[in-house]
């Protein structure tokens, strides 16, 4: 009896096990499957250092922070904070009271409500380059983005579960619900905005599969991006209610703030790195050690020389010793120096001697 009830607890352990390992499902399994290596973890137990980009060179930096905010790169997570710089293949994750700006080098800027996801697929920015481009997948909620450089000169795609948007050069919000949210279905909804300028740009919508479903080229205006049923994706008009178009409106002009901000950290980010790709390195010789003293130090060559031993002082000091140089401790009285009388002087040949001035007499008083 006790071996069966065992065996019993073995295989519904095991069974348990077996139904708790599945595959996420859905249209945002993507983005679980991305992020299946590295989970987010929570706020407090996130590391303090960022871990190492993919990529030597950063595309973009945060403008604006609020809340919980965290970046997935090389397979580990870690908290984000403003001037912190954006990376090729970055997961950029808020949290349920997070919100997040970023903007890239082409001035593209994102803006990211609280739970929310995007990844930086791949940015290739050169001022005058011909060969722009920048793609970006949108994995879950809600998102205002203000189109840069890029999509004027290049090539730039926002990806969704359910579309591929090809952006030139325009403002725009865009809505994915997260997995399993009751009451939708596999969707995404793209509304195009006018740009800071009045200008309104163009929104080419894409199947997932690559099937073309239509333009949005008017502003406030929508679509919503369907899977149907037997495969493929669709698309369908939706309107826009004055409350929405308000509360998208000022998504849009946060954004437009964010892209402002975000403009200043990358330039002042650009010139850093290239005052320092200027600033000329001395070579060390070969065979020679570069010596490195603390500030203060003395620089002479007595430093370069190794320190000579010093004598040892005896403990203790003899008495001094006359040396041939030294007399006795009393010193006789000085003698007179032997020298010859003076003798008066004679005046030289020729001239007379000298005589002594006559006075004249002064009678003497009666």
């Amino acid at each position: 009896m006790f071996g069966f009830r065992k065996a019993f607890a073995v295989l519904a352990l095991g069974g348990m096990l077996f139904c708790g390992g599945g595959a996420p499902a859905g249209p945002d399994a993507a983005g679980q499957f991305r992020l299946a290596q590295a989970p987010a973890q929570p706020a407090a137990a996130q590391p303090t250092t960022q871990p190492a980009p993919t990529s030597a060179n950063p595309v973009g930096a945060v403008a604006t922070l609020q809340g919980g905010v965290s970046v997935t790169r090389s397979a580990a997570t870690s908290a984000l904070k403003v001037k912190d710089a954006i990376f090729k293949g970055d997961v950029l994750q808020t949290a349920v009271n997070g919100t997040l700006g970023i903007t890239f080098d082409d001035a593209t800027t994102f803006s990211l409500r609280p739970n929310s996801r995007i990844t930086v697929d791949d940015l290739v920015y050169q001022d005058r380059g011909t060969n722009n481009l920048a793609a970006f997948d949108v994995v879950r909620g809600t998102v205002a983005f203000v189109a840069g450089a890029v999509a004027k000169t290049g090539d730039m795609k926002i990806v969704t579960p359910t579309a591929t948007i090809g952006i030139r050069g325009t403002t725009g919000v865009i809505e994915v619900p997260a997995a399993g949210t009751a009451g939708t279905a596999a969707q995404s909804t793209i509304k195009l905005y006018p740009d800071a300028d009045g200008r309104v740009g163009r929104i080419e919508l894409f199947g997932r599969d690559g099937s073309p479903l239509g333009v949005l080229a008017r502003a406030v205006t929508g679509s919503v991006v369907r899977a149907i049923p037997g495969g493929g994706f669709a698309a369908f008009a939706v309107p826009i209610s004055a409350q929405e178009a308000d509360r998208d409106f000022a998504f849009v002009r946060q954004t437009y703030a964010t892209q402002r901000i975000g403009r200043q950290i990358n330039v002042q980010r650009q010139n850093l790195l290239r005052r320092n790709r200027l600033t000329p390195t001395l070579p060390t010789p070969p065979g020679q050690r570069l010596n490195l003293l603390p500030p203060g130090s003395p620089i002479g060559p007595t430093l370069l020389q190794p320190l000579q031993p010093q004598p040892t002082l005896p403990a203790t000091i003899p008495p001094a010793v006359p040396t041939p140089l030294q007399g006795p401790d009393t010193v006789p009285p000085l003698a007179p120096p032997n020298l010859p009388p003076l003798q008066p002087l004679q005046p030289p040949p020729g001239l007379p001697g000298p005589t002594a001035p006559s006075l004249p007499r002064l009678p003497l008083p009666r």
